[in-house]
């Protein structure tokens, strides 16, 4: 079992509860850790035998391009594009974070981490 991690994933996206959040945007944060089966891999050395996080990237991008309220909402949305786009994948650790929220105080970032595994009558 492998362990495929893009860290640090920079956007601007208009994610926000706030009126002035969607319009103006700023600027989140997307740390994503998937495993799945990568022995063959390992072994041969091919792309198509593992995760292309080229292909995951992009996955996520799309889903932060889309508008949302809530971390909540984008963070489901991502989890289950990834979950539909790559079935080899066993479980995800995804956190997304906001950089300097409205929130009428001096912070650096909110955040919200979800996690999925795979049931093991699906592998």
């Amino acid at each position: 079992m492998g362990k495929i991690i893009l860290e640090g994933m920079e956007f601007f996206a208009y994610h926000g509860c706030y009126k002035e959040e969607q319009i103006i945007g700023t600027r989140f944060i997307v740390d994503l850790q998937v495993t799945a089966d990568t022995e063959l891999a390992e072994e041969n050395d091919h792309l198509k035998d593992t995760l292309s996080y080229v292909h995951i990237y992009h996955v996520v991008k799309k889903e932060m391009e889309q508008k949302s309220h809530l971390l909540e909402h984008v963070a489901r949305r991502i989890m289950n594009a990834l979950k539909n786009e790559f079935p080899l994948i066993d479980s995800i650790e995804l956190k997304i974070s906001k950089l300097n929220p409205p929130i009428g105080g001096k912070i650096h970032q909110v955040g919200y981490q979800l996690s999925w595994e795979k049931p093991e009558n699906q592998t």
